[in-house]
């Protein structure tokens, strides 16, 4: 009779297992690399952790998603909705983030090499110590944002809006900054050798270069 419990205990033991195989499935979306969900309905979704490289989630509704530490590396969000959602830790390398929006997101310190995000929002966003070499953020709007400490070299920000933008201490060596508006912004401690600030407007600017070829 003591055979009985210990062959439920294992029953129950395999069932947890499959429990674990199956991929987490929201609103229809798999969760899981290269899946397809564009214009998915993931508003508040809790997929800190993740596996979402290469999914295709453009168009997707991701608003305060909690996406800590997810990794989005060659993943498409183009043109998605993460106001509000919490990417800290994230890793979008050499991911479509063209003309998403990230307003008010939270995304300090994320992997960000050669993410494509020409065109998109990040008014407000905490991007502060996110790495971002290599990133292209061509006609990207940045009011506000945090780039404290964030590592920008060789970045491309030409005719980026980062008016109000916290870049203290932020690495902008080689940047391309040509026609982006840095007015209000802080520059105070940023590193700024080779740094193309041609025809940036720097009106109220702290620690703009006087000149923009030094």
């Amino acid at each position: 009779m003591r055979l009985l419990p210990l062959l439920l205990l294992f029953v129950g033991a395999f069932a947890n297992a499959d429990d674990l195989d199956t991929p987490l499935s929201i609103n229809g979306c798999i969760i899981a690399e290269s899946s397809q969900c564009p214009g998915a309905d993931l508003r508040g979704a809790r997929l800190a952790n993740q596996d979402l490289r290469k999914m295709n989630l453009s168009g997707a509704d991701l608003r305060d998603a909690d996406l800590r530490h997810a990794r989005l590396d060659l993943a498409n969000l183009e043109r998605a909705r993460l106001q509000g959602a919490n990417l800290n830790r994230a890793s979008l390398q050499q991911s479509n983030l063209r003309l998403a929006d990230f307003s008010g997101a939270t995304l300090k310190a994320i992997q960000g090499w050669g993410l494509f995000a020409q065109g998109a929002q990040f008014q407000r966003a905490d991007l502060s110590a996110a790495y971002l070499q290599f990133a292209r953020l061509s006609g990207a709007r940045l009011h506000d944002a945090n780039l404290q400490a964030a590592d920008l070299e060789m970045a491309w920000l030409s005719k980026a809006d980062l008016k109000g933008a916290d870049l203290r201490d932020a690495n902008l060596q080689e940047a391309k900054l040509g026609e982006s508006n840095l007015e209000q912004a802080n520059l105070s401690g940023s590193r700024q050798h080779y740094g193309n600030f041609q025809d940036a407007n720097m009106e109220g600017c702290t620690g703009c270069p006087t000149s923009w070829d030094q």
